[in-house]
């Protein structure tokens, strides 16, 4: 099989795989905001309805095609996937297998770590992306999303050698697990309103009383838990993926090796924390302690961190700006990262704490993705 080869006289072919879930469907949202598809020649695939009639996106009607045949992704100059980890295992090894050459943009973890693939955040690595493909680099990946947002807010701090260690405590929305975890999240909440709607039309019920009417309703039988196996409105879930040997979730320990990965840092940064589920819909908050490798002047942190990319701005460190700005509510659909509640702790002037928040769906993981296409395009041209 003939490698694919990408030839600046046409438009890139680029098959789209789980354009419908979730992911694939905000990044198909943000490439039609961004005029994305007038710059290539789209093929949109589907594992459960090939043949079907593909979504026309400016280029006239087409058939969805097998995304589970490997013969089908022939000729491709770039493959496009949303469709999960599963697919990516499989399918990866099966079209590579074929002797296809071009280029794998993934938003699944399933390639991120191996030594082929760089994981795409170009505000802040496009210098990584740009040595990679001079390189041959074929593979490219979406980080996760936590670890993306974090950087998109504090990344300033890693490039410019100040970060000696930091501490990640998230606080991750039920959109990093799945739709069905975002109905189930609003279905618990449901059964709490509906569970305690009489009371709440009364106000002389004591607040014990109320309290009373929502634990027994999220300890009840019939409670919506088949998504996160427990309770998440009103409670928090202090777990999210599997265990590691060291005690860690792989959750968190993509925090340290995603990170270090994306701004291919040398000598090695030290990230680590805890990963929490809270009731927000879909966007996630950490907070951070960093311990700087020098007394760097609150000032100059604020600054850097303004400047680090048109998307992240600094909240000031006051009650009314950070609950108007520097909430999941207040950045979800929308680009910008904000840090905020910035200050130096009393462990010493080389100790920092930071509050940041980003959209899940859109940092945390379609844009990358969209923006690495992109670039593809500005690399053919050249």
């Amino acid at each position: 099989m003939s490698t694919a080869k990408i030839s600046s006289s046409r438009p890139l072919r680029v098959g789209i795989v789980g354009w419908r879930g979730m992911v694939g469907s905000v990044l198909m949202s943000r490439m039609q905001a961004e005029d994305d598809f007038a710059g290539i020649e789209p093929v949109f695939f589907s594992t459960s309805q090939a043949g079907g009639a593909a979504p026309d996106v400016g280029h006239g009607t087409s058939t969805l095609l097998d995304a589970s045949d490997p013969a089908a992704f022939d000729g491709l100059d770039v493959i496009l996937t949303c469709q999960g980890g599963d697919w990516t295992k499989a399918m990866y090894p099966a079209i590579r297998g074929r002797g296809w050459g071009g280029h794998w943009i993934d938003a699944a973890s399933a390639l991120r770590m191996t030594d082929e693939t760089v994981i795409v955040l170009d505000p802040l690595n496009r210098h990584v992306i740009d040595r990679a493909y001079a390189g041959g680099t074929r593979t490219w990946a979406g980080g996760n999303c936590t670890v993306s947002l974090m950087l998109m807010g504090l990344g300033a701090l890693f490039r410019n050698g100040w970060v000696e260690w930091m501490t990640t405590m998230t606080y991750q929305a039920a959109s990093g697990a799945g739709a069905r975890n975002m109905r189930e999240l609003v279905a618990q909440m449901r059964a709490i309103g509906d569970a305690a709607a009489t009371q709440l039309d009364d106000p002389a019920t004591g607040a014990l009383e109320l309290d009373r009417t929502v634990a027994e309703a999220v300890t009840a039988g019939g409670f919506p838990t088949a998504q996160f196996g427990a309770p998440l409105a009103g409670s928090v879930l202090p777990w999210i993926d599997s265990l590691q040997p060291d005690g860690a979730t792989r959750e968190e320990w993509k925090g340290h090796v995603e990170a270090n990965k994306i701004l291919a840092l040398d000598p090695v940064v030290p990230v680590d924390g805890l990963c929490v589920r809270v009731g927000a819909m879909r966007s996630h908050a950490q907070a951070v302690t960093i311990r700087l490798t020098r007394d760097v002047p609150l000032a100059d942190i604020a600054a850097a961190i303004a400047e680090s990319t048109p998307w992240t701005v600094v909240v000031p460190n006051e009650k009314p700006a950070s609950l108007a700005r520097l909430t999941p509510v207040a950045v979800s659909g929308t680009l910008t990262v904000p840090v905020g509640r910035l200050r130096k702790l009393r462990m010493g002037p080389e100790y920092l704490t930071a509050f940041t928040v980003g959209d899940q769906l859109l940092w945390g993981a379609a844009e990358p993705l969209r923006r690495m296409l992109r670039i593809l395009r500005e690399h053919v041209g050249t």
